[in-house]
């Protein structure tokens, strides 16, 4: 076997297990056969600024991650702790609180590390805590209009002011957490932590690099804030180039594409005459077919899209935003969320694990939600 063949093969073994981005690549490839659109059109589905923002962060936490800085915050969390639910019901609402203020995706890039680490050096189940992670940071993200990307475009348009946009999700957002919440205390194993003691104090911590990753994801959460995130990929890529290759190396570039993918080839879905027509033939005005709407079009091309898709023809902005939050539960698409930390838990079965739990929770969660907004009115 040549040099070139024994580089190539690793790349491609990945390759043939990310079903994910294979899926949709074949998608957008398809419809630019069969629909071809000027190239302006697929530059707006890309959604350079949102990629970058995710290059941004996954640079930051990479470096936090080499750092030993993560397995040292798990040691010290895990030693206080005494039994599986209680540290689950902990990373759950840290997840929930976090995403609030730090919106969903940063919340994952902290949290899932640092469970992954927990797990490491205990018995915690991994795998289960990455999904109920993944179903806390949509809950805890619906309450406030900086928790993910739907919030946000959907507290532009209705121009309502930060405590009336919270005042309108907290029933939703509650009753959603309370039920992850339940979940997690009934899913996790009732046993007591137990402790690797060989892998507790093994982990030195590189101070200058976590001083760096710390700094730098401050600065990108603040230029996604500020929409300059390219901007902020490119200040942080260099340093890192410069100082700690060995973390530039180690972000998951196929991460990258598959969400490059995903926004190509929903992007284009959402756009095509079949569907628009199918749109005009529902009345919005409906609270029923509003809410349903938001569901499955969150399902079918991801919560983001629906509301971009679905925001002009709604009659009542926030009831939308309801619909498109609780769309986040269900296929793991129905939020990129879900993705991110699926990814960063890297567990073998793992979304088949979510989707075992996530689509019943889903089916729960929605009439339960839509029956208290309903009394609520």
């Amino acid at each position: 076997m040549n040099t070139h063949t024994s580089r190539t093969h690793p790349w491609l073994h990945r390759l043939k297990h990310e079903w994910l981005l294979l899926l949709f690549a074949a998608l957008a490839v398809v419809l630019a056969c069969i629909d071809p659109q000027p190239l302006t059109r697929y530059r707006q589905w890309l959604q350079w600024p949102t990629l970058c923002g995710l290059l941004g962060l996954l640079i930051a936490i990479q470096g936090i991650r080499d750092s030993g800085l993560v397995q040292r915050i798990a040691g010290m969390l895990v030693a206080r702790m005494h039994t599986l639910r209680g540290v689950a019901v902990l990373l759950v609402s840290m997840t929930a609180v976090l995403s609030t203020v730090l919106t969903n995706d940063v919340s994952l890039f902290l949290i899932v590390p640092l469970t992954v680490a927990i797990g490491n050096m205990s018995n915690l189940p991994i795998a289960r805590m990455a999904v109920l992670e993944a179903l806390a940071v949509n809950a805890g993200s619906t309450l406030s209009p900086i928790g993910n990307p739907q919030n946000l475009l959907i507290w532009q348009h209705a121009r309502i002011s930060f405590p009336q946009f919270v005042g309108s999700m907290l029933p939703a957002a509650a009753l959603m957490f309370v039920l992850v919440a339940a979940l997690a205390w009934c899913w996790i194993p009732k046993g007591r932590v137990q402790l690797n003691e060989d892998r507790l104090d093994g982990h030195p911590v590189s101070a200058p690099l976590a001083a760096l990753s710390l700094a730098a994801l401050a600065l990108m959460v603040l230029m996604m804030e500020h929409g300059r995130a390219p901007l902020g990929a490119l200040l942080l890529t260099i340093p890192f180039a410069l100082l700690s290759r060995r973390t530039v190396r180690h972000i998951d570039w196929l991460l990258m594409i598959t969400f490059a993918a995903i926004f190509l080839g929903l992007g284009h879905f959402a756009a095509l005459p079949i569907v628009q027509h199918a749109l005009d033939q529902i009345d919005f005005g409906r609270p029923l077919a509003l809410y349903l709407s938001g569901i499955v079009g969150s399902q079918l091309i991801s919560n983001v899209p629906a509301t971009v898709l679905l925001l002009d023809r709604a009659q009542d902005a926030m009831a939308l935003a309801v619909a498109v939050n609780v769309g986040g539960f269900g296929v793991a698409t129905g939020s990129l969320a879900n993705l991110i930390a699926l990814r960063l838990a890297k567990q073998s079965h793992g979304m088949r694990l979510f989707h075992e739990v996530s689509v019943p929770f889903l089916l729960v969660c929605a009439p339960l939600v839509y029956l208290l907004m309903r009394l609520l009115v």
